[in-house]
């Protein structure tokens, strides 16, 4: 029995652009199992939010009993790639690679049921093709055609290079398509220019042209640009459940509805303040991706931090050796990753101590144990002298 609900919700909701919508329906009233798919290079340790957009549409399609095809990257990511960049991007080491899939896995499986997924990672078959079909490839396409996308058109106005390596990037994601032998593919906004690449290279391998899913892409908790880990607006899915809630409390109105309707399979709630609806929408996706009972107590940690002015319950201890140091060494400490960071976050008045704000990098404190430590808007700790 056709499932016309989940059907409408494939086809609409966070859907930026169908390519082929009119097939893409049919097929999906048809009995027949489709091949979808995804593929992410592992550029980062993390899977954030915004990653989650386009795995949860590709959980939508497993839940209607098709096949979720997960490649991961592993040889695409050594390249980089170019989409909405506006210089090149680095390549990886197979190393640094390898250690950013440590965790990939388990992650994504938080969104999808990676049981049921066929996971393929590209080096399968780039490595045993090797150069003779990476020259294969190349006479697919002209160069023309790769450079008509718009961010290698804006590096050309603005005299910025493109590398070879760059422009058969599309082709090798394209290529995917043909190895998986794809009948879907889906992707954020910024990956069109690629999931066309890959209908022209199955043209030109004679197989059927793959339908495409955009997703929309969503910004960070800056409000303004791509969720991004380089950028350090995102959210990451194993965040602790304080950190997650708090971001999504601090993100701006303006982005209430479409983190509703990208991340979660709620309707945004209508004429309540954007506070509470904000309350909602922390709590459902620390709920999503840890527990009920955590969220329920990040959203108490929360108001109690922020509406009531209190310290939260069960903070972290920071262990001292020394009972008279600076604000600096403190930070570093706790956790801070370098001593200019830390005289940033003092100068910002970023820093309390027992609710007084510390805003002298060279001031020598004395601790008798039991002070609390404030960092920003949602890190505490309590001091402890061993």
């Amino acid at each position: 029995m056709v499932n016309n609900k989940e059907i409408e919700k494939i086809l609409n909701r966070a859907v930026d652009e169908i390519i082929e919508k009119k097939h893409l329906e049919q097929m999906l009233k048809s009995k027949r199992q489709l091949r979808v798919k995804l593929g992410i290079d592992p550029t980062a340790p993390d899977i954030h939010l915004g990653h989650t957009v386009v795995l949860r549409k590709l959980h939508q399609f497993q839940k209607l009993g098709h096949k979720a095809i997960l490649i991961i990257g592993d040889f695409t990511a050594t390249i980089g790639d170019p989409s909405g960049r506006v210089e090149a991007r680095k390549p990886l080491t197979e190393k640094e690679v390898k250690k950013n899939l440590e965790k990939y896995l388990s992650q994504a499986g938080k969104v999808i049921d990676i049981k049921k997924t066929e996971i393929r990672y590209n080096s399968e078959w780039y490595k045993k093709g090797g150069l003779k079909l990476i020259l294969e490839l190349t006479k697919k396409v002209s160069v023309q055609q790769v450079l008509e996308r718009d961010d290698f058109q804006k590096r050309l106005k603005e005299g910025n290079q493109i590398t070879i390596l760059e422009q058969i990037y599309p082709l090798l994601q394209g290529y995917d398509s043909v190895a998986v032998k794809a009948d879907i593919e889906i992707g954020g906004t910024d990956q069109k220019f690629n999931m066309l690449m890959g209908r022209r290279i199955q043209r030109a391998f004679n197989l059927p042209e793959q339908d495409i899913i955009t997703l929309s892409l969503i910004e960070g908790t800056d409000g303004v640009r791509k969720m991004s880990k380089s950028l350090g607006n995102y959210i990451a899915i194993d965040e602790k459940p304080d950190e997650i809630f708090g971001k999504i409390m601090a993100i701006p109105d303006s982005l209430i509805e479409k983190y509703f309707i990208t991340l979660t399979d709620k309707e945004p709630p209508i004429d309540i303040e954007p506070r509470e609806k904000k309350l909602i929408l922390a709590e459902t996706i620390v709920e999503m991706y840890h527990s009920k009972i955590l969220a329920k107590k990040a959203k108490e940690n929360w108001i109690k931090t922020f509406s009531k002015k209190e310290i939260p319950e069960d903070i972290p201890v920071l262990k001292i050796t020394n009972n008279q140091l600076s604000i600096v060494q403190l930070l570093i400490i706790a956790g801070i990753k370098s001593k200019s960071e830390a005289r940033r976050l003092i100068i910002q008045n970023a820093i309390e101590i027992n609710g007084q704000i510390k805003n002298n990098p060279y001031e020598i404190i004395s601790f008798q144990g039991g002070e609390i430590l404030k960092i920003g808007k949602r890190k505490f700790f309590k001091i402890n002298k061993s």
